[in-house]
């Protein structure tokens, strides 16, 4: 048998005799006995100064369910990150009363306030809708924009709704652009960079002139990841080499159908390395428990939907010229008896690899409500290409579009099945 001490300077470790024999090593140091075998791999350990952990929460709201954001925070304070960040969505908003905007602050502050570690917010289109609340959050938090540096990696929190107002704009502002123009030149050998904002702006329709292309470009030449919520759904994009993901929620509405959909509750556990990009893990809230596997409980109220009419079973399959269409993604749009309403969208469902689905309106697999409806189907793959344009149809395009499709069914109060039946002509 011997003993070897290494030095930390090679290994980063400090092994030795002195320790064996019951002196104090130096704090941080691995003190272990070598022999000829050992029951280890290396003694290369996972904990370079410049590695860090943090962790990203996304929507709370837009019809928050109770109970799930106030446990993130218990969970978060198991996880112990060095610090959490934002996507935005954290109180329902849209309102113009005072009265109501400080009881919603106030309320998720209560939570927030628990946490052992530093929270960075992010504004989404519910913390800033308009006037009122845009002279809120610049009372209570300040900037709407900003940036911080930790340990050579630059954070850019964006405000995706700039200049705020009711009809939830995607934009970004000129002085916001300047802004972050300005922090890039003064940030030039940071060794990565996290854009951190609410709307997936690269997927907006009006990308052309809603300033993240502009964005995008003084951010060109240095290696990023880019984050953003809203539409509560998961999808991880590439655009110009680098990783985008759009994500789900952390109490938001949601149907939450699984990882098919892309609609969960998950924490993102994001890994700085010294030499490499940002290692992720999402982690599903309903997989963290406490050492004694007790759940907390709390008094968090969930948001209370109104105009919810009770749903009925609906099973089905979706066939074009007898043969089923797997991957197919169906829309049923509600047809109101007033030919004066236009159709609503009311339930979803992507079809199984024998053509089968199980419709959704207000959570998984609950059905629809009874009336008439107009479908719409499309078959993408992926729904999304990778720099987030919509992938290509490959159904007719008259399914595609409430207006032209005419696919209907009807849905009654029983259990439903159905058999929708597409022609390729």
């Amino acid at each position: 048998m011997r003993k070897i001490t290494l030095a930390s300077i090679a290994l980063g470790l400090a092994m030795g005799a002195m320790a064996l024999s019951g002196g104090k090593p130096p704090q941080g140091d691995l003190v272990v006995e070598i022999q000829d075998r050992n029951p280890w791999t290396n003694l290369r350990l996972n904990n370079e100064p410049e590695t860090f952990h943090f962790a990203i929460v996304s929507d709370r709201t837009g019809g928050h369910r109770a109970r799930i954001f106030s446990m993130a925070v218990d969970q978060l304070n198991l996880l112990q990150p060095s610090f959490v960040l934002s996507v935005g969505d954290l109180i329902e908003g849209y309102t113009k009363s005072k009265e109501k905007i400080d009881a919603e602050w106030k309320d998720l502050q209560s939570y927030v306030a628990k946490l052992q570690m530093p929270f960075f917010y992010v504004p989404g289109n519910h913390d800033i809708t308009n006037s009122v609340m845009e002279a809120d959050w610049k009372e209570r938090f300040g900037r709407r924009y900003y940036h911080f540096v930790y340990k050579n990696i630059l954070f850019l929190c964006l405000h995706t709704s700039d200049p705020s107002d009711e009809k939830a704009s995607v934009q970004i502002g000129k002085e916001q652009l300047e802004y972050f123009q300005k922090v890039l030149k003064e940030n030039q050998h940071v060794r990565w960079t996290i854009v951190a904002m609410h709307k997936p702006m690269w997927i907006d329709d009006k990308l052309s002139t809603n300033g993240f292309l502009e964005m995008e470009k003084m951010l060109q030449g240095r290696p990023y990841t880019a984050f953003a919520g809203h539409v509560h759904r998961y999808q991880k994009f590439i655009r110009h080499g680098m990783n985008y993901y759009m994500l789900a929620t952390t109490g938001g509405g949601s149907k939450l159908r699984g990882p098919q959909y892309g609609e969960f509750d998950h924490l993102v556990w994001v890994t700085m390395k010294k030499d490499s990009g940002p290692v992720l893990a999402n982690i599903m809230l309903d997989g963290i428990y406490a050492e004694d596997l007790k759940k907390t409980f709390t008094d968090e109220d969930g948001h209370v939907r109104t105009n919810v009419k009770p749903t009925y079973p609906v099973r089905g399959k979706v066939m074009m010229d007898g043969a089923p269409v797997s991957n197919a993604y169906l829309i049923f749009y509600y047809v109101d008896p007033d030919p004066k309403k236009a159709p609503q969208r009311i339930a979803d469902a992507i079809a199984a690899g024998d053509g089968s689905f199980v419709l959704s309106s207000y959570a998984a697999g609950d059905g629809a409500p009874a009336g008439s409806y107009i479908v719409t189907a499309v078959l993408r793959q992926p729904f999304y290409d990778p720099d987030g344009k919509l992938g290509k149809n490959r159904l007719p395009a008259k399914y595609a579009s409430p207006k032209e499709s005419d696919l209907r069914a009807v849905v009654r109060n029983s259990p439903n099945d159905l058999l929708l039946e597409l022609k390729s002509r």
